[in-house]
């Protein structure tokens, strides 16, 4: 049975930090937003360790899911409710042996359904797919095309789509299979973050 944690809005945070990142996610947890990324590829770890204590602290208050990008450790040492692991972040065995069995596991798979396949064998809860369109946060992706969702929509495994989302192109990913939508600029530089994240909860709905 497919965790229902695993459906619709996935926010992954961007450059914002300190108090800044809290009160945007805040906005977006206001708004209905249940599933948090924590992505942090350049602070030092004290920063680290205090932003996702926070946001755990707040992730708990509005009954949302924390997951941490590419740190195993760093998600078992704040209690968050998962881990993101890409291609260089370690394996799915060691990072369930780490957070315990009701974990979420996730892995990107880029463009790549052969990966996917792997991953779902050795037990990710989910797979990433993208990126699907040209993103600012990495302009330099693999491109993945919506076929590949509709390709796996059959698998047990839900599909999370990533890179380039916007509301515009988001219904298009929905219909090809995925059951969520990954989004950091759409979401943080829309100038109305709970608006945006109102909006993007909607086209699950």
């Amino acid at each position: 049975m497919t965790d229902n944690r695993l459906r619709g809005l996935y926010a992954i945070t961007g450059q914002h930090r300190g108090d800044r990142l809290l009160s945007d996610v805040e906005q977006a947890l206001r708004a209905g937003l249940r599933l948090l990324q924590y992505r942090n590829k350049s602070g030092d770890p004290d920063q680290q360790r205090t932003e996702t204590q926070r946001l755990r602290a707040l992730c708990d208050r509005y009954h949302a899911t924390l997951i941490i990008n590419d740190d195993a450790a760093l998600a078992a040492a704040i209690g968050a409710d998962g881990v993101h692991l890409g291609r260089n972040d370690g394996d799915i065995a060691a990072a369930r042996r780490l957070l315990g069995p009701q974990a979420l596991i996730g892995v990107s798979c880029y463009n790549d359904p052969q990966r996917a396949r792997q991953a779902q064998r050795q037990g990710a809860d989910y797979i990433a797919f993208g990126s699907f369109y040209p993103s600012p946060t990495k302009p330099d992706a693999a491109r993945a095309e919506p076929k590949l969702l509709e390709t796996w929509r059959t698998q047990p495994t839900p599909a999370c789509a990533i890179g380039g989302i916007t509301l515009d192109n988001a219904p298009r990913l929905i219909q090809s299979g995925a059951s969520m939508i990954a989004v950091i600029s759409s979401l943080w530089r829309s100038g109305d973050i709970a608006k945006a994240a109102a909006s993007f909860r909607s086209l699950f709905e």
